[in-house]
């Protein structure tokens, strides 16, 4: 059947289900561990599906995105407004005209899209998704610490054929929300405790990576940053208030968020939403923060998916965004995977910096046809963020110099290619590693990982009133980094500059200049004969466990301050 007649019996489609594809044939549809189906979802029930639009233009965005990110490009920090990626990336005329007819005609209603109308949201009830999206079965289903209800459809989806050229894919029924990999460790043994650290605390972070009391915001700029947290947790106000009392003493900063975007529930505050905010407030010192919340919450809704529309659709933005979200690389469908990468390359023209967590698993581990390999994450593999990696101190109670933290994620993509910008330093890596795992582990021309790293073990965190010790990860490294990053712009700002933008093209140009390397540990991987538990190993100059290194303040500040 041609492309005609597709067009012509478009409504006949949706209820034969003929002439059809399939936009996401590769994604993973098992249900993760801890979440159990309490059946089907009533026919009547209303659900809110989001349509990934095909956009237009996205070589030239990724050349304005090396334009504006390269220090030795003219259009560096000229960065582009929501109006001009708007006016590059958004859909045609014809995707925009095929797509709203094909909803109508299905019963959709209560349409929303963004300022880039490359997304659009709407309501329909169940029936009528099932109709509209053939084999789709939409299942409730209860899962996560927090007890989180979503609607999803345990089976394939497909299109009418007409649509391939117009829809990406279709968010809201298939990917759960994230679980957190937070950990807290058993507290390390040592005998007596003069002159030493009983954890990571705000002091500790700024003596090793050597701020001053100096080193704050001014609060006069207009400069601000944001955490994104998607695991149906909440901080609670008071929870930082109090962090701040305890550990805040000796510099400047702010007590409260400035702005929260999405719902705050009103249940406990979880662990991990109450470290983003008191590490990247107590880093970040005096800076305007915000959080995003679980943007957008609805039982049918992917919160990830819900903040990538609100980055599109607001023109004023802060400047820093970290978010310790991940997923497996392969549990995500490649039409998605492209998808969130180019939300990435819009944000980058735009000249916000993303930060994401590299992960808590190191390596990773799964097995292909009866072969084991590691696992990539993802956002941590997209070559348009800035991946955050995690570290220890070589001894747990003194402020020395760091090694490996273990967990530390880090590996190469199996999807996207090895950017440019790491190009020299991933192939020097490569060979001069005298610890690589065998080659059939890990596809060596993927997209590196990470960038850079910070202290990533034996935090004190404030929850639900109670100091707690020894947690780790890197959802706590990446807020840090953050932090000290918006410090930086502080001073941009200031004497005239654009803030940062984004950073890779820049840190891998300057060959890690203003970052202490870390160059002791490995982290871990498959426990079999073969690799023994181990993954990478951490080496002088850029490796795929620690990147470039953690920061040195007043080093990295010199480095990133001009031009």
């Amino acid at each position: 059947m041609g492309l005609r007649a597709c067009l012509l019996g478009l409504l006949a489609l949706i209820l034969s289900g003929r002439c059809s594809y399939s936009p996401e044939p590769d994604q993973r549809r098992t249900l993760p561990p801890g979440w159990v189906s309490l059946g089907r979802a009533d026919p009547e029930e209303e659900l809110s599906l989001t349509f990934a639009l095909r956009q237009q233009n996205l070589e030239r965005l990724s050349e304005l995105v090396q334009a504006v990110s390269d220090p030795s490009s003219p259009h560096y920090g000229k960065y582009l407004t929501l109006e001009d990626v708007a006016e590059l990336v958004q859909p045609s005329p014809l995707t925009l005209r095929t797509v709203q007819k094909w909803l109508l005609e299905a019963g959709a209603r209560n349409c929303h899209s963004v300022t880039t109308q490359d997304f659009l949201t709407c309501w329909l009830s169940v029936r009528q998704a099932e109709l509209l999206l053939s084999g789709a079965e939409f299942h409730h289903y209860v899962g996560g610490a927090a007890e989180t209800h979503v609607v999803r459809s345990p089976r394939p989806y497909q299109l009418p054929q007409a649509l391939a050229p117009h829809v990406d894919f279709v968010g809201g029924l298939h990917r759960f929300p994230p679980m957190s990999s937070l950990r807290q460790r058993p507290q390390p043994q040592v005998a007596g405790t003069v002159g030493l650290h009983l954890g990571v605390t705000p002091s500790v972070i700024r003596k090793r990576y050597n701020l001053t009391a100096q080193d704050v915001g001014s609060g006069t700029s207009n400069n601000s940053q944001a955490c994104a947290q998607f695991l149906e947790q909440y901080f609670h106000g008071s929870d930082l208030a109090e962090f701040m009392r305890l550990f805040g003493g000796k510099f400047v900063h702010q007590a409260s968020v400035a702005r929260v975007i999405g719902q705050q529930g009103r249940g406990r505050a979880g662990i991990e939403a109450s470290l983003d905010v008191q590490y990247l407030m107590s880093a970040g010192a005096n800076i305007s923060t915000w959080v995003y919340s679980n943007a957008g919450r609805h039982e049918g809704q992917e919160p990830f998916l819900q903040w990538l529309l609100l980055l599109s659709n607001e023109s004023a933005l802060p400047h820093v965004h970290t978010v310790s979200y991940g997923d497996d690389e392969d549990s995500l469908s490649r039409a998605y995977l492209q998808r969130v990468n180019t939300e990435f390359m819009k944000a980058a023209a735009r000249g916000l910096t993303l930060l994401f967590a590299s992960g808590d698993s190191g390596a990773g581990c799964w097995s292909v046809s009866g072969r084991h390999q590691f696992r990539p994450s993802f956002p941590a593999s997209s070559p348009y963020v800035t991946t955050v990696g995690g570290t220890s101190f070589q001894n747990p109670f003194l402020i020395t110099n760091e090694i490996v933290d273990y967990i530390s994620g880090g590996g190469f993509s199996n999807v996207f290619p090895r950017p440019s910008y790491q190009e020299e330093a991933v192939a020097q890596f490569l060979s001069s590693s005298p610890h690589l795992p065998p080659s059939s582990y890990f596809n060596a021309s993927g997209r590196a990982y990470p960038d850079v790293a910070a202290l990533s073990d034996g935090y004190w965190v404030v929850s639900n009133s109670v100091p707690i010790p020894w947690v780790s990860g890197t959802s706590a490294s990446t807020p840090v980094f953050g932090g000290l990053l918006s410090l930086i712009n502080e001073h941009r700002i200031l004497s005239g500059r654009p803030p940062l933008g984004f950073l890779n093209p820049r840190l891998y140009q300057q060959r890690g200049a203003g970052l202490f390397d870390v160059t002791h540990g490995c982290h871990e991987s498959c426990l079999n004969d073969e690799v023994e538990g181990q993954g990478f190993c951490s080496g002088a100059g850029w490796d795929p466990v620690t990147g470039w290194g953690t920061p040195n303040f007043p080093a990295l500040l010199k480095t990133l301050l001009n031009p």
